[in-house]
């Protein structure tokens, strides 16, 4: 596995990875659910979603060929949001089974997730990618990683391709 670091600062570590090899010990099928969100989408990629706590209209972005109307967002945008915010909370699971502490402040552990629309448009095969940047002040690289990699194959989050 392919792993680069770059300092920020003398206190923060950055760490990109490429590759998820994913382990689950969960069989999601039938575990007992501890949430159910739900979502209402009317207008696929141009129209509105609602759930319990959810307002948002929808906009197809510049890249796929639509206006990417300011005040909207898209599908990959809300994945994005989601995933980053579940690996960031897996990781904070992550490290206190180890024994190890995440900083207190919540601007000292940062997750950014890109999330890509990959594939062919013309055939319809089409799928996702997600990178990962993490970034934790005040922790040695080692346990960055250490946290980072045990996280990924934790079963906490989704299968998908990962650089963080």
């Amino acid at each position: 596995m392919a792993t680069s670091l770059r300092i920020l600062r003398a206190a923060s570590r950055t760490t990109r990875l490429t590759t998820l090899t994913q382990r689950r010990y969960l069989d999601t099928a039938t575990a007992p659910s501890l949430y159910s969100a739900h979502a209402k989408v009317v207008g696929a990629r141009t129209g509105h979603v609602e759930g319990d706590d959810l307002n948002i209209d929808l906009t197809m972005s510049k890249a796929l060929g639509g206006p990417g109307e300011r005040g909207k967002t898209n599908p990959e945008e809300l994945f994005a949001a989601g995933y980053g915010a579940c690996f960031q909370s897996a990781m904070n699971a992550t490290a206190a089974s180890m024994g190890l502490k995440m900083p207190e402040k919540k601007e000292d552990s940062i997750v950014e997730s890109t999330v890509h629309l990959v594939g062919d448009m013309k055939k319809l095969d089409l799928g996702l990618r997600v990178n990962l940047l993490v970034k934790v002040k005040g922790m040695k690289k080692e346990d960055v990683e250490k946290i980072v990699e045990k996280t990924k194959t934790s079963g906490y989050v989704g299968e998908c391709s990962d650089e963080y």
